[in-house]
């Protein structure tokens, strides 16, 4: 967080508000935060642009959290609570936004399609949050268990060979995949709960004219 502190700092203090074309480091920032800003719309929609900045912010902290190994750290979101914490800020998202869009027809979507599912749908929804922190906890400290259990079984002089090769993929290739399947899970389901599957577009279909009989 510090390091996401120090960064932000760094960002604004370069930034070039007076200038028509900005250019050097500013150009990338806002390359990134544009690429992003495409990204949430993409999944979930453009009517939820307004995650981009949020999304972007999570990205990057669980990328760095998943990336911490290689610099010989153990990984943040090695640990349940940690990413039971980021899963449950999807999930707070998705009743925000649910209610926000959709208002007493997210609370009666529960309830469809028949009353008697309505225990099933909260335990569905609960399970959201759960499934989610498993996933990236569960791949997380997987790796890093296999990295450790190598290392400590390659001697000293091999341990810049398969295990550093290894080390790399587990940390670097697969905490990137990762990070991006949480966020992309996370948005589809914020754009889910904006979507009435059961609204009626009847009055919206266009209606067919038969010629007169006579004709």
């Amino acid at each position: 967080m510090l390091g996401f502190v120090v960064f932000s700092v760094i960002v604004r203090m370069a930034l070039k508000r007076f200038r028509d074309v900005p250019d050097g480091f500013q150009n990338v920032v806002e390359a990134l935060v544009e690429a992003f800003d495409a990204f949430v719309e993409t999944t979930a929609g453009p009517k939820l642009n307004m995650l981009g900045n949020w999304y972007f912010m999570i990205f990057s902290f669980i990328l760095v959290s998943n990336i911490a190994g290689i610099f010989g750290l153990r990984s943040p979101t090695a640990d349940w609570s940690m990413t039971f914490a980021c899963a449950l800020s999807t999930f707070a998202a998705i009743q925000i936004i649910g209610w926000k869009f959709r208002g007493f027809g997210y609370i009666k979507s529960f309830f469809e399609p028949n009353p008697l599912l309505f225990p099933l749908n909260i335990i569905g929804e609960l399970s959201r949050p759960v499934s989610l922190s498993f996933r990236l906890f569960g791949n997380v400290l997987s790796g890093t268990i296999i990295v450790s259990l190598i290392y400590s079984v390659a001697p000293l002089y091999l341990q810049l060979g398969v295990p550093a090769a290894l080390n790399v993929y587990f940390d670097l290739v697969t905490g990137a995949i990762q990070t991006y399947i949480f966020c992309v899970l996370s948005l589809s389901f914020i754009g889910a709960a904006t979507v009435d599957n059961h609204a009626s577009d009847s009055a919206e279909l266009p209606v067919e004219i038969y010629p007169a009989e006579n004709e």
